[in-house]
């Protein structure tokens, strides 16, 4: 593992932030994350946040020998895409391993999500918090170097979503596509799942995964494993639920590749990173794989979209 990174960040207009994390893709390790300058996305969720005006979308790469020839390929994208629209110049920070993985940890704090849920970082005292209640279901989580902490919208999304899915069925088999730090497969098992495959194409969200999944005590619940929706649709596996909190263009991508049939019919899949410009054409190429739109949830410019696989 790399002992330096190099933080690319780049502040613009939100109409122009999904193009930039398009780019980033193709350079950061372990996703992309977008953050909202001055605005606190841990305390409000759901109608209390705004539309943005801007957006800071940042990725991290090893600050290994191939680093030099990726900024200036990130550059060159970059200055190409200005000739459509303005495009802001990214700005590189260098960070120790140890910065890279403590530096978020000062603002994410307790939150509380839906009826029951409450996700609280593995390094605070659960019975230090004033508002927590019997019944109350805690997510105890250490992201580590995987992306998913709960603070994003459409994460928040996704818990509610699951939260009532689960709670109404439970011992449901369910899917997390793109577990990050497995935040969904532990509420999706603590809420009463039977079972859950946690698949990721990353190492470190395996990793995170399984051992959060352990330090909630739902490791025999979860198996977090690599993998994509291709070994999925190969090896004929179905599931009552699917949770795919990625982003709108990759959903689209994978509806041509058979993510309509990984659910059973009956089952639901909740679709998450998607705004709100964009929910149509996801829920267009949703209806060709063979599942229902049934509901939107929005927090902001995000929505979170449930189908449902008819029965047959």
């Amino acid at each position: 593992m790399p002992k330096q990174w190099i933080e690319i960040s780049l502040t613009t207009e939100g109409e122009y932030a999904e193009a930039i994390v398009d780019v980033l893709q193709k350079y950061g390790h372990q996703g992309v994350l977008i953050e909202r300058p001055g605005f606190d996305l841990v305390d409000k969720w759901e109608e209390d946040i705004p539309p943005a005006k801007e957006l800071t979308v940042k990725a991290y790469m090893p600050a290994d020998a191939n680093a030099p020839d990726k900024q200036q390929q990130l550059r060159d994208a970059l200055r190409y895409m200005n000739m459509i629209a303005p495009m802001p110049e990214p700005e590189f920070r260098y960070l120790e391993e140890e910065d890279w993985a403590e530096a978020w940890k000062v603002h994410y704090k307790p939150l509380r999500l839906g009826n029951r849920l409450y996700i609280c970082p593995e390094w605070i005292d659960p019975s230090t918090l004033e508002d927590l209640s019997a019944d109350d279901i805690i997510v105890r989580l250490d992201p580590g170097m995987a992306f998913g902490t709960g603070t994003h919208p459409s994460t928040q999304l996704c818990m509610v979503a699951t939260e009532d899915i689960v709670g109404e069925r439970p011992g449901l088999s369910v899917l997390d596509l793109g577990c990050g730090s497995g935040i969904l497969s532990i509420a999706a098992a603590k809420l009463g799942a039977a079972h859950v495959l946690a698949l990721d194409i990353d190492d470190l969200a395996i990793t995170a995964t399984n051992e959060n999944a352990a330090r909630n005590g739902v490791g025999d619940k979860i198996q977090a494993q690599s993998g994509s929706l291709e070994s999925l649709v190969h090896a004929a596996r179905r599931f009552d639920l699917a949770l795919v909190n990625i982003l709108a263009r990759v959903i689209i991508a994978m509806c041509d590749e058979g993510l309509g049939q990984i659910i059973r019919p009956g089952g639901v899949g909740v679709f998450g990173g998607i705004i709100y410009d964009q929910v149509d054409e996801v829920e267009e190429a949703l209806r060709k794989a063979g599942l229902e739109p049934y509901k939107r949830r929005t927090s902001g410019e995000w929505v979170v979209v449930e189908a449902r696989r008819p029965q047959q």
